[in-house]
């Protein structure tokens, strides 16, 4: 059996609130409507985790093998989202790419655990879209401080599921009502229990602590005033629209956005070979915009 805990905005106050069918019950006795509330992240991280690759579809899709072991990278903080909050594409910057995922939610302090034991020390799960800013990649591929790291660009929620079986579960995501993403977590090479026990061996996670699972294939990038959804079976859906940011990136500091052959090719697909050799005689905004199109 399954409970969801949902953050909102009640009243102007920050409060936890337990999912009751449509209704969310606080702990004194008022009610909201889950369309009416406001929410918020349903976790507090000090860290949001991420695996590059875990997916078997995504691994195809980049035509490449995965790495022997889960490698990561690191969202700030100040990346995290909620459902329902707007998703910034910069202005001078093209290549926003959603990536639907689920959210591990560390319950307990955890250390050097096995698998077999990192299940006791999970919270519960949520919902993630794991946003890629691709026009910072030349730079920034190495960390991925950048292109995964920008404000806004890690919404959570809609809210924290405890007693949920990851095991064969659908993530599907959609854009604009379209269906863009649709896999199953019986194809992800390594568990949100290997996951979790990898990271914790050098690692101190503490309650609240966030691990991102992956992505299937076909992240793509989405444009200001699409609607991007992600629906993961027995968690619920996460909502985000697609806002321009209200100033262009400074072009007085730091390294430009960019479209070089790897960052069209990547945000396409990683189809190196055919979309790479577009991007370097220039048709890349145009290959994106037919793929829009499409």
């Amino acid at each position: 059996m399954t409970t969801e805990y949902r953050k909102i905005l009640l009243d102007g106050y920050p409060i936890l609130a337990q999912r009751d069918g449509e209704v969310l019950l606080t702990r004194d006795g008022r009610s909201i409507g889950v369309d009416d509330a406001i929410h918020l992240p349903p976790v507090a991280p000090t860290k949001i985790i991420c695996v590059h690759l875990n997916y078997h579809s995504r691994v195809d899709e980049f035509i490449t093998r995965l790495p022997p072991a889960p490698t990561y990278f690191h969202k700030p903080i100040t990346a995290l989202n909620t459902h329902r909050g707007a998703v910034v594409r910069p202005q001078r910057c093209k290549w926003l790419n959603y990536e639907g995922e689920i959210a591990i939610v560390i319950g307990r302090h955890c250390r050097n655990v096995s698998p077999a034991e990192a299940g006791d020390y999970i919270a519960g799960y949520s919902i993630a879209n794991d946003y890629g800013l691709h026009d910072f990649r030349d730079t920034d591929a190495g960390s991925m401080l950048r292109v995964k790291g920008s404000d806004t660009l890690c919404p959570v929620g809609p809210g924290l599921v405890e007693g949920w079986d990851f095991r064969g579960k659908q993530i599907r995501t959609w854009v604009n009502g379209r269906l863009a993403q649709d896999d199953n977590t019986n194809n992800m090479e390594w568990d949100m229990h290997y996951l979790v026990a990898d990271i914790a061996r050098t690692i101190t996670l503490v309650p609240g602590d966030v691990l991102l699972s992956g992505t299937p294939a076909n992240s793509r990038p989405v444009q200001p005033g699409d609607l991007v959804e992600v629906e993961v079976e027995g968690l619920g859906t996460l909502s985000n629209r697609i806002v321009e940011g209200p100033i262009p990136i400074r072009d007085d500091v730091g390294a430009q956005p960019s479209e070089s052959e790897e960052v069209v090719s990547t945000a396409m697909g990683g189809d190196w070979e055919h979309r790479g050799k577009r991007a370097a005689k220039g048709e890349g905004a145009r290959h994106y915009q037919s793929r829009l199109d499409e």
